[in-house]
């Protein structure tokens, strides 16, 4: 879409291997609630993510900032979400409104620490795939808390029952729904979704409405 003509935009940012098309229907859907979008795509399997951190969050709020926005809220899928815990780990956003982060892995993916040692999984990957393990030294780990107010949507539904069988707990595929959870963040809830189809479910996407809005999730859905 074009840049923001509002005072609020709302930053997307997809995850791992995969392209700001995925990000469409969580598009549509904010700009029909009259948020202005930046739907950022990047390459995300060709760096570390530091080096994604420092490529994507820069340019996406110098580019809302330019066209005027006042507040920027983040809206992130899987890996997304880390780049923006790696860029406020190390910078300020004093423009920052709420972020809501769709199946984050937050402490690692189980599925990184049996497949990452294969060259196959780099190759298809990238370097920063192989830094969401749950080892104490994986990136998401050493992040540390989250400053920001900050609400997380884990999914507990997969279409991968080969990783989920590496997976302890409830997960989406890939994370589980304990390890979406991050130190200081403002809620959580589960929905009855896949990793893949996160960003699409109706559900989380009106949860993430709610979040932007109020700050919290419904009050129904929240513990859940």
């Amino acid at each position: 879409m074009a840049g923001p003509t509002s005072p609020e935009a709302v930053v997307l940012l997809h995850g791992l291997c995969r392209t700001r098309r995925s990000m469409i229907p969580m598009e549509r859907a904010l700009a029909a609630e009259g948020f202005d979008i930046w739907n950022v795509g990047y390459p995300s399997r060709t760096r570390s993510i530091a080096e994604l951190a420092d490529q994507v969050i820069p340019a996406a709020l110098a580019r809302c900032r330019g066209a005027g926005a006042r507040t920027i809220h983040f809206v992130t899928h899987s890996m997304g979400g880390i780049l923006v815990r790696a860029w406020t780990a190390k910078e300020r956003i004093p423009d920052l409104g709420r972020v809501v982060m769709l199946g984050p892995p937050n402490q690692g993916s189980e599925v990184v620490d049996v497949l990452g040692r294969h060259w196959i999984f780099g190759k298809l990957n990238g370097p920063a795939g192989r830094e969401l393990g749950t080892g104490v030294d994986s990136t998401p780990n050493r992040l540390g808390p989250v400053t920001f107010p900050l609400g997380v949507i884990a999914g507990d539904r997969s279409v991968n029952w080969i990783n989920s069988l590496w997976i302890r707990g409830d997960d989406d595929g890939k994370v589980s729904v304990e390890r979406t959870r991050v130190a200081g963040m403002t809620d959580h809830i589960v929905v009855h979704a896949s990793h893949p189809s996160l960003m699409r479910d109706a559900r989380a996407i009106r949860e993430t409405i709610c979040f932007l809005r109020t700050g919290t999730f419904e009050p129904a859905a929240a513990g859940h």
